[in-house]
């Protein structure tokens, strides 16, 4: 937007006395309830003089809205006030010396220096040189309590004394305060220094305020900071400009301290709520985004807890998928239990029965068998038809793995005759025999991708297989080292030793007849503990 040289000459006469009005104000706030009455009675009529001239000022300056003000034709209403300022201001300059005030001495050379130019401006009715912005910005500490955040404002002017005022009033409110002394600076700031608020002056001889407030807008890193527009421009077209460029108010020089603060403080909480509320949105897409990736682990982790429990029993399935056991489907050697069950006659009761009886069987038989595995912890390698192979040990080392598989098979055994006799009235003639040995195996997953099972392979499965087959229906066969691990907790007998199929020496097996209770065990002679 194009500042006319009318709007400049407006701005430049109303600026001296926004800043003896400034100065004069913070003065007196320093000698509130000082022992200093005359000096503070000087500044108050310092305060009232300026103020009346400047009322004078604006009403000669309404007169020319429409181009440059007839200074020439207000020069005689208006010096008569100044010289009234000058006299004033002289006063309070000799009274603080002699009160030896020499802390005020600064502002109220500030205030001299106002004077004297804005005589300058209106004996000469033109304007003044203007004077170039440094390229640097000032950064001024607010002396907040240690530990405690402060709001950071960037103050962007080109006059000296604006930002002085500026800069005192605000670090007075407890706020930390970095300057700027032109457009181009104030962005050169923006761009490495995080802020709260902007207060933009509008006319600046390298950038104006329109322009600078644009950029800020137009900058997805800086669009979010508010910027409250300070000018001694009056013009309603300034004002309504500002507010469609993005700023979030406008403040007229010279401001009155406590609207500052309360435009200040309305920005700041505005600054407030948005950061709130962009913290908030940040964690909750961080929110959204774990929950997708925990949706997605639990989906992962049901699909192969489901995998899982096709050969292990729930618990030890939840216990792999939460990483309490290895990996059960990487190639490994471990010591194992093995137990291998099958039905006897089951061959010639399907040739014989109907499908539907068939299926009746087997899901009788593997609902009682598939409990009493759960209920062990018992890893199910595999069932075909009527045949099922189970061991102990594997994924999860557990204590006494030989006294479990016997445990289990015994209570297998002794549901299987109840089934049995119930079969045997439907005329089915199906007992179970079973066969338990011990040893290594290499175990791990055996197919091809998408086909995927949890196997056994060694000479332990082989030797539990052929203990089964020489069982008859209703035997529970076991290896010499099972016998030797639940010396105790059985009672057997020595079958003596058996040539196998796929073996090459005969094996020693012995039968178990049950389990020795605790009264028998008390009662056991020191005799051959399988007799």
């Amino acid at each position: 937007m194009t500042i006319d040289l009318a709007a400049q000459l407006r701005h430049e006469l109303r600026t001296p006395l926004n800043h003896i009005i400034g100065y004069a104000e913070m003065l007196l706030e320093e000698l509130e309830g000082g022992d200093r009455p005359e000096l503070a009675a000087g500044l108050g009529a310092v305060r009232t003089d300026a103020r009346e001239l400047l009322a004078r000022l604006n009403t000669v300056l309404a007169q020319g809205e429409a181009g440059p003000p007839d200074l020439a034709a207000a020069r005689s209403s208006l010096t008569p006030l100044l010289e009234r300022l000058r006299a004033a201001t002289d006063t309070v300059r000799r009274q603080a010396m002699e009160a030896g005030a020499g802390a005020l001495a600064p502002d109220v050379e500030r205030i001299r220096a106002a004077t004297e130019r804005l005589g300058a401006l209106l004996g000469e009715g033109g304007m003044p040189g203007a004077s170039s912005p440094s390229a640097a910005a000032e950064a001024v500490g607010a002396g907040a309590e240690p530990g405690k955040p402060r709001s950071v404002i960037l103050v962007v002017d080109d006059n000296e004394e604006n930002r002085d005022l500026l800069m005192r009033r605000l670090r007075r409110q407890g706020y930390e305060v970095v300057a700027a002394a032109g457009g181009l600076p104030g962005l050169d700031v923006l761009a490495r220094t995080a802020v709260d608020l902007v207060l933009l002056d509008v006319m600046m001889p390298d950038l104006d305020g329109y322009a600078v407030l644009q950029r800020i807008k137009g900058d997805p890193a800086l669009r979010d900071i508010p910027v409250l527009m300070i000018s001694a421009l009056d013009q309603m077209d300034s004002v309504v400009r500002c507010i469609q460029l993005g700023a979030d108010d406008y403040l007229g020089k010279p401001f009155d301290p406590v609207l500052l603060q309360a435009r200040v403080g309305a920005c700041l909480e505005k600054k407030r709520l948005h950061d709130v509320e962009a913290r908030h949105r940040r964690a909750l897409a961080e929110m959204n985004h774990t929950l997708e990736q925990r949706v997605a682990d639990q989906v992962a982790q049901l699909e192969r807890l489901g995998r899982l429990k096709r050969f292990f029993s729930p618990q030890l399935a939840e216990l792999i998928v939460a990483g309490g056991a290895a990996d059960p489907l990487k190639t490994h050697r471990r010591d194992v239990t093995v137990v291998f069950l099958d039905l006897r006659g089951f061959t010639a009761f399907a040739e014989m029965a109907e499908p539907e009886e068939l299926m009746e069987v087997l899901r009788e038989y593997h609902a009682e068998m598939g409990r009493l595995i759960v209920a062990h912890e018992g890893t199910l390698e595999r069932f075909t038809g009527d045949g099922m192979m189970i061991f102990f040990n594997d994924p999860v080392e557990v204590p006494d793995p030989a006294a479990r598989a016997v445990r289990m098979a015994v209570a297998m055994r002794d549901v299987l005759v109840g089934l049995s006799a119930r079969w045997a009235k439907r005329g089915w003639e199906l007992g179970a025999s079973i066969g338990i040995a011990q040893g290594y195996a290499t175990i791990g997953a055996i197919g091809f991708e998408g086909r995927w099972d949890y196997g056994a392979i060694g000479t332990v499965t082989n030797l539990a297989a052929r203990l089964c087959n020489e069982a008859a229906a209703g035997q529970l066969f076991i290896s010499a080292k099972v016998a030797t691990a639940v010396e105790g907790l059985v009672e057997a007998e020595d079958v003596g030793a058996i040539s196998l199929k796929g073996l090459s020496r005969p094996v020693r097996i012995w039968n178990v007849r049950g389990l020795i209770t605790p009264l028998q065990r008390a009662s056991h002679s020191e005799g051959d503990p399988h007799a």
